[in-house]
């Protein structure tokens, strides 16, 4: 027996010693990361509000790290591809996601979503917000949201709205506002929100619900009118435009976000790490400086609160589908 103990003893010290010892490994990591390039995932093709996001974090991160922070455009499957890559990655803090609004999107309204956006996936910060917009060509006849409402009330299924395809932002927005104002108008997908702006601004479609920063040129050079913006209190961007509460179309408080992921299983010295260092560069005068000209809103979180948000927001996107009718595609 007292042998037994013995050996009991020598165990749990050599598995305290084993603990120990990988506990300082992880930290020593930690302090040395990233010691090689960084690989920062973007879902989509180069040019749109994620791509240049992670572009200006990813040039801080490389000043206050000291390694390079390299952008990978893999689009493909409403982002669906790039967020997989990631999910799919060694968590080690070499591989990094900057994604948006349809990473809780997808799973409702595409058949074939292989992760799970919550489970596979560590959040690390929510980095920058941006409103929706309901946009219509300078000439249309409304000239405000309200009037927009009363025209589609009054020819419900005649007018149409443009979207960068379904299940994006811009087309969970214009179902959105289906329900809240009560209307019936036509969702008309196209392969980016650019093209929809474009057939706005051609007069070939009714209206729009692109991001902020897609449309603030257009607008400011008279090429667009913005009827109604969804953030609670008029956007820096559009001082001059109500939000749609004001317009007497409440439940439209919207926008699409930018967030920073890591895989599953990250360890927490490194996540560590990651968030204190993004928190810093988004700090930065010049970081916030490039941001207000993209007409971004800086948001940086914690963990916690970001995995939070994405709960929320898969639950909210969720009913909207359900309300809507949309089906899997």
């Amino acid at each position: 027996m007292k042998t037994h103990r013995m050996l009991s003893g020598s165990c749990l010290q050599k598995v305290t010693f084993a603990l120990c010892l990988l506990t300082y490994a992880l930290g020593a990591g930690a302090q040395a990361y990233p010691v090689r390039p960084v690989r920062v995932v973007i879902p989509y093709a180069p040019g749109g509000s994620s791509d240049t996001t992670a572009r200006v974090l990813g040039e801080k991160l490389r000043e206050l790290l000291g390694q390079q922070f390299v952008i990978d455009n893999r689009p493909g499957a409403s982002g669906s591809i790039g967020r997989d890559l990631v999910a799919k990655a060694t968590p080690d803090g070499y591989t990094l996601l900057v994604g948006d609004s349809p990473h809780t999107i997808n799973v409702h309204v595409l058949k074939h979503v292989p992760y799970d956006p919550i489970r596979d996936f560590t959040p690390i910060t929510l980095l920058a917000t941006a409103p929706q917009v309901l946009i219509v060509n300078p000439a249309f006849s409304a000239k405000t949201a309200k009037e927009f409402v009363a025209l589609a009330r009054a020819q419900p299924g005649k007018l149409n709205y443009g979207s960068g395809g379904s299940g994006s932002v811009t087309h969970m927005t214009g179902e959105l506002f289906k329900l809240a104002a009560g209307v019936n108008i036509v969702h008309v997908p196209y392969k980016s929100i650019a093209l929809a702006n474009a057939d706005v601004i051609a007069g070939q479609i009714q209206a729009a619900f692109p991001t902020a920063p897609g449309i603030v040129g257009h607008v400011r050079a008279g090429r667009l009118r913005a009827l109604a913006v969804s953030t609670l209190k008029r956007a820096r961007a559009f001082p001059d435009v109500p939000t749609f509460e004001e317009s007497g179309v409440p439940g439209m408080t919207v926008s699409n976000w930018f967030g920073v992921f890591a895989p599953a299983g990250l360890p927490k010295p490194i996540l560590a790490k990651l968030h204190k260092t993004i928190m810093d560069a988004m700090q930065a005068p010049d970081v916030r400086a490039r941001f207000s000209k993209l007409s971004l809103d800086i948001s940086t979180t914690t963990p916690e609160q970001f995995g939070a948000h994405l709960r929320s927001e898969l639950a909210r996107w969720g009913k909207v589908v359900k309300a809507a009718g949309i089906r899997a595609e």
